[in-house]
């Protein structure tokens, strides 16, 4: 094509099959990443690709790998069945969501093209299986992949043509540092490469000259999240911690936020703190966190696509602090500890039709700020980003800027008029459910939780049957109150309600469970419903009702 910004999928020269299964997905052209990154793959050259979150780097790899073994299948000489491609990612989630990707795009090769994911460590023994037959693709976590090559139930020096790390500013700060130099030694000398990543910094740098030759590197001209007519972001000056607690309380109950939301907290520890908090009020939320094995975890974020619940309280190792390169984590900050290392939210999870992010603690970097609004405002949907923020924060809070850095040198997160004294109505219901939320009622939550994944754990199901004296046991547990939950805090009187929103505010009503049939689709619309008063600037615009 001379028109290089005319190219689309259907002038890469790709097979019909992924053709069709591109059709499938609804997408009529390609992302920047996919346009420019597809046709440099297909050369054959290495790639060191940095897009921005939900920019579609997945497919931008995943296609041109495709494409390139089933050209070899076709056209080559007959060979063994051997392990082509190895996709390697940070975190357990992750892998189940490129490996689902990959057969999306396989759907109709499916017979010459299988992928195999290794990243779960309580199925090995399926996973050996699996290996055995010799998937054309494994995608895994680089400690997963490593002890398979040294226990020999995967063997790639003679066989690896297409190697990828997505995430790769990742795996150096997950603790994948030793695993990977170990890893590279089981890989032959040559093959093709393509590193993906949001952000460029010294452990990609790193990886580009441990795994690429002579790469070219796609930089590409775009900002790293999307422009304010697509998402809005602001910020929210509370005065103390309890102002915090306040407002959330006040934009949840009163159905100031519309749609779907990711709540972020920086431990482990405040999410629980924030889910009984809100529990006090009949507002329904779930903890998204590395304690949770990966398959609930992975039926968490399921149900949360498929509008099960509105709200999810979300942390990350990534955020939970300056990760300690070359040490796994999971001994973190207190209240983490028994995290898994390899569980990410943040990074790179594919949460559909998010419309709120809100960043309850503020990150503690400039990039996990990034990472977070990264959650919203995917796929020219419009989405909202809400920090809230102390005022020994603002330092903090300038990093973030001047990453982002506003056109014409405007501040990039707008400063939302909200006017508290109209929510103090509230303080005292906050104040009380605040109190009931204690140190003991949090560890009580969590080893609650815990005894509810061993009921539901498939594992235990048969050991249950063969001992149900064991399941009485643990069922007739003595009962968990963690926190001792009011009924009256559950409805607002309209007294309480600001004058400004009497008109307006539906108040927070317990979401019904959807039916197994699709859930039809919302339209997008703008998720944060303002106060309006006059004189107030940079408000977004309030949603009709």
């Amino acid at each position: 094509m001379a028109d290089d910004e005319a190219l689309g999928f259907e002038h890469m020269g790709l097979d019909p099959r992924l053709l069709q299964a591109v059709t499938d997905l609804g997408w009529s052209r390609p992302t920047l990443i996919q346009e420019k990154a597809i046709p440099l793959a297909l050369e054959g050259k290495d790639l060191l690709a940095r897009a921005r979150t939900g920019s579609g780097k997945t497919a931008a790899y995943a296609v041109p790998m495709l494409q390139l073994l089933l050209h070899r299948k076709a056209t080559g000489p007959v060979v063994e069945q051997a392990v082509r491609g190895l996709v390697l990612v940070p975190t357990k989630e992750l892998a189940r969501q490129a490996q689902a990707m990959i057969q999306q795009l396989a759907a109709y090769c499916a017979r010459d093209i299988r992928v195999a994911n290794v990243s779960a460590a309580e199925d090995s023994a399926s996973q050996r299986a699996v290996l055995m037959e010799k998937p054309d693709i494994v995608v895994g976590t680089p400690s997963r992949v490593l002890s398979h090559l040294q226990q020999d139930s995967l063997k790639l020096r003679d066989s690896l043509e297409l190697l990828v790390m997505d995430e790769a500013d990742l795996l150096f700060s997950f603790g994948f540092e030793e695993e990977l130099k170990s890893l590279l030694c089981h890989l032959p000398r040559i093959y093709q490469a393509f590193l993906m990543s949001a952000t460029f910094n010294e452990d990609v740098q790193t990886l580009k000259e441990l795994v690429l030759h002579n790469p070219v590197t796609l930089k590409l001209q775009e900002s790293q999240l999307p422009g304010p007519e697509q998402l809005q972001q602001f910020q929210v000056v509370c005065g103390t911690e309890e102002d915090k607690f306040l407002l959330l309380y006040a934009l949840l109950k009163l159905s100031l936020i519309r749609g779907k939301s990711l709540l972020f907290v920086n431990t482990l520890e405040r999410s629980y703190r924030l889910r009984l908090f809100l529990e006090q009020f009949s507002i329904p939320a779930c903890v998204l966190n590395g304690e949770l094995p990966l398959r609930s975890r992975c039926h968490i974020i399921s149900q949360f696509n498929q509008g099960f619940y509105d709200c999810v309280i979300a942390t990350d190792a990534e955020v939970l602090g300056a990760p300690v390169k070359g040490k796994r984590q999971g001994k973190g900050p207190k209240g983490n500890r028994a995290s898994d290392p390899e569980a990410g939210v943040a990074r790179g999870i594919d949460f559909h039709h998010v419309c709120a992010v809100l960043n309850f603690d503020l990150p503690p970097t400039p990039e996990a700020y990034v990472h977070r609004a990264g959650r919203t405002a995917r796929a020219n949907n419009p989405g909202v980003v809400l920090t809230f923020v102390l005022p020994t924060e603002q330092s903090q809070l300038g990093r973030i800027e001047e990453l982002l850095g506003g056109e014409n040198g405007a501040p990039a997160l707008l400063p939302y008029q909200f006017r508290m004294e109209e929510i103090e109505g509230f303080r005292y219901r906050c104040r009380d459910a605040m109190r009931s939320v204690t140190k003991q009622a949090i560890r009580e939550a969590r080893l609650k939780e815990i005894k509810e994944e061993l009921l539901h754990s498939e594992r235990l199901k048969t050991y249950f049957e063969d001992n149900p004296r064991d399941l009485q046991l643990l069922r007739h547990d003595l009962p968990l109150h963690p926190a001792v939950v009011k009924p009256h805090l559950g409805h607002v009187p309209d007294y309480l309600v600001p004058p400004a929103l009497r008109g307006l505010v539906h108040p927070h009503k317990k979401r019904k469970k959807p039916s197994s049939k699709k859930v039809k689709k919302v339209k997008a619309q703008n998720p944060l419903r303002s106060f309006k008063h006059r004189g107030e600037k940079h408000r977004p615009r309030a949603v009709p009702s």
